[in-house]
């Protein structure tokens, strides 16, 4: 248990304060990167920083998750998730510093509540439970990225790039979740995470 909470503490450490390192190539380097106006840049900037606090989001759910569930196969599965999260994490991350953006003020507070949530899950309701708390996020997520792409500006290619390679590797996460034994969420749940997130999303906008 204490080598768990050893990496749970790093994997904190890292998502918050360190660099990401993305395993694979950023997909905003296949598309030319136009020149956007002024107006544009702080719509995609303001767009990516919500992106971003979802993925610090992902990266804590995980880790809560994976700190609380008994199967070690289902484990690597979640740190397998993790890592590919990592790379939205860096991509997103980068997109923000090339549009002269930042990351969220708050992020430690969004971490520390998706960690809990996330713990919580596993640990309360289980491991199919906490599977179906990764089906119903990537949903979601899923949802919310495609929201994105309709509200990128449409000369913003590199952002654009980004979400889409984001929302394929959500549709996979969900998928693997389900093949894994996940267990539909109450209506109820599912609408408490939505104004969670609705909250978020909304707060990140700006701060």
């Amino acid at each position: 248990m204490m080598n768990a909470l050893i990496l749970a503490t790093d994997s904190a450490l890292r998502t918050l304060f360190a660099e990401p390192r993305a395993s694979r190539p950023n997909p905003a380097a296949r598309v030319a990167d136009l020149e956007l106006s002024d107006a544009e840049r702080r719509q995609s900037g303001a767009l990516m920083r919500i992106n971003h606090v979802g993925e610090v989001c992902a990266q804590a759910l995980y880790t809560g998750q994976a700190l609380a569930c008994k199967s070690p196969a289902l484990r690597a599965q979640l740190a397998e998730a993790s890592r590919e999260e990592t790379d939205h994490l860096a991509w997103t991350q980068q997109r923000l510093k090339d549009l002269h953006d930042r990351p969220s003020w708050l992020n430690p507070i969004w971490y520390a509540g998706a960690f809990a949530i996330g713990f919580a899950a596993g640990k309360l309701g289980g491991d199919q439970v906490s599977l179906g708390f990764v089906v119903e996020t990537e949903r979601q997520v899923e949802a919310h990225l495609q929201s994105h792409m309709d509200l990128l500006p449409a000369s913003d290619l590199a952002s654009r790039a980004i979400v889409s390679a984001m929302k394929a590797d959500e549709l996979a996460h969900a998928q693997m979740a389900q093949q894994a034994g996940a267990v539909e969420l109450p209506a109820p749940v599912k609408s408490l995470m939505q104004a969670a997130a609705k909250v978020m999303t909304t707060v990140a906008h700006r701060i």
